[in-house]
C-alpha cells in the first residue's frame, strides 16, 4: 500500500510565496512521476506541474515562470515552490504519484491567496 501526504498549504497575500511538500511512503518500487494538481471550487481538477524520475518537468501555462517543481528521489518527496501567487491560484492542491500504472493521491492541502 502506498500513502501520499501533502503539507505546506495555507493563507498568503497576493504576490507572496508558499512551498508545498509531498511524501510518498509504503511499498514503493519506482515512482514514474510525481505531480501536483489543483481544484478550485466549481472547477475541474487540473494538472499544475509534474516531474519524472529522470527530472523532466512540465507546467501548466498559468503557472509557468512562477511555480517550480523539484523532487528528492531518495526520499520519494516532491516539492512545489509557488511564487508571485495570485488569487486565482486559490484551490485545494493534490499530490499524485504515478507508479506501476497506478495513481496514488493525497488528501489535498488548501492554498488560499487573498487580494
Amino acid at each position: 500500500q502506498v500513502h501520499v501526504v501533502e503539507s505546506g498549504g495555507g493563507l498568503v497575500q497576493a504576490g507572496g510565496s508558499l512551498r508545498l511538500s509531498c511524501a510518498a511512503s509504503g511499498i514503493i518500487f519506482r515512482i514514474d512521476s510525481m505531480n501536483w494538481y489543483r481544484q478550485a471550487p466549481g472547477k475541474q481538477r487540473e494538472l499544475v506541474a509534474g516531474i519524472t524520475g529522470g527530472g523532466s518537468r512540465n507546467y501548466a501555462d498559468s503557472v509557468r515562470g512562477r511555480f517550480s517543481i523539484s523532487r528528492d528521489n531518495a526520499k520519494n518527496t516532491v516539492y512545489l515552490q509557488m511564487s508571485s501567487l495570485k488569487p486565482e491560484d486559490t484551490a485545494v492542491y493534490y499530490c499524485n504519484a504515478y507508479m506501476g500504472r497506478q495513481n496514488y493521491w493525497g488528501q489535498g492541502t488548501q492554498v488560499t491567496v487573498s487580494s
